[in-house]
């Protein structure tokens, strides 16, 4: 729970908290056609979401001092600490996603599902650097970082890793798909955002590992299909995973095994370590 004299965060303040904040984005967003009149629909939301993303960076400091309370959020929530931590953190889930993704590649063209053709322009490069810094981080920071955060100070270490888990899976959009590819889509996202949670537990509460292996793994993906590599249209999606010409590879057998594998890697790390739920600032929240 949350420290002496502090109330605490509730599930209805959980729950609602970032769609608040998500409406409040779209709404600022709107007066933005005046500006911009040849704005898309979707250049319109994704600015939305730009809004709502600074939102959730102001009032977090504030949340997490008058509901958990942190002295110091920032380092509570993993992003706070210095330079060199940060950038190792970061480099090791980097390599993690690169070393995961190598093993998928070198299947498909050993097997002859896919043919490298090892052309990346400069485009497409700046779009997989744009996906690896900032899905990784703004991802991370709301489920690995708040929403973790939140679930332990409610459910205790044990349990919260698991809701976090469910929570991020189920809040993308796997229910687009067929039923047993949603399943199997579903199942991966999973064993992903568990494969984070060990990710940070293993960097001591430092963020920026997941960051680097989240945002690497989607940012790296996005460059492979943007022209690194042609995979066959034969390759089954129990295989690659669901989505047809643009898979997504943790939703097929060959993203369960990698993921399956990091878990396994990890597996001392889903025990809690001593004094994780008053996290890195001193704070008491047991």
């Amino acid at each position: 729970m949350a420290a002496a004299g502090r109330p605490g965060p509730h599930w209805w303040g959980t729950l609602l908290y970032v769609p608040l904040l998500y409406g409040l984005g779209w709404l600022l967003s709107r007066p933005l056609t005046w500006i911009f009149p040849g704005w898309r629909a979707d250049q319109l939301d994704l600015a939305g979401v730009a809004i709502a993303l600074l939102l959730l960076l102001a009032s977090l400091p504030w949340r997490l001092r008058r509901l958990w309370g942190s002295r110091q959020p920032w380092q509570r929530l993993g992003v706070a600490m210095p330079p060199r931590q940060a950038l190792l953190a970061l480099g090791r889930g980097l390599l993690k996603a690169a070393l995961l993704l190598l093993a998928i590649v070198l299947w498909l063209l050993v097997s002859g599902q896919a043919r490298w053709l090892g052309e990346l322009g400069l485009g497409a490069l700046l779009n997989a650097l744009a996906l690896t810094l900032g899905v990784g981080f703004a991802e991370e920071l709301l489920f690995r970082g708040w929403l973790w955060g939140e679930l332990e100070l409610q459910l205790g270490a044990r349990r919260a890793l698991g809701w976090q888990a469910a929570v991020f899976a189920l809040v993308h959009p796997w229910y687009r798909l067929a039923p047993v590819q949603a399943i199997a889509l579903l199942i991966g996202l999973v064993l992903l955002a568990l494969a984070l949670a060990l990710q940070r537990r293993a960097d001591g509460g430092a963020l920026w590992g997941a960051v680097g292996l989240h945002g690497g793994l989607v940012g790296g993906w996005f460059a492979l299909q943007a022209g690194l590599l042609q995979i066959s249209p034969a390759t089954p999606a129990w295989l690659i995973g669901p989505g047809g010409p643009t898979p997504n590879p943790i939703g097929g057998l060959l993203g369960w095994i990698g993921l399956a594998a990091l878990l396994w890697s990890r597996r001392r790390h889903w025990q809690p370590g001593p004094g994780e739920q008053t996290g890195n600032d001193g704070s008491d929240n047991s």
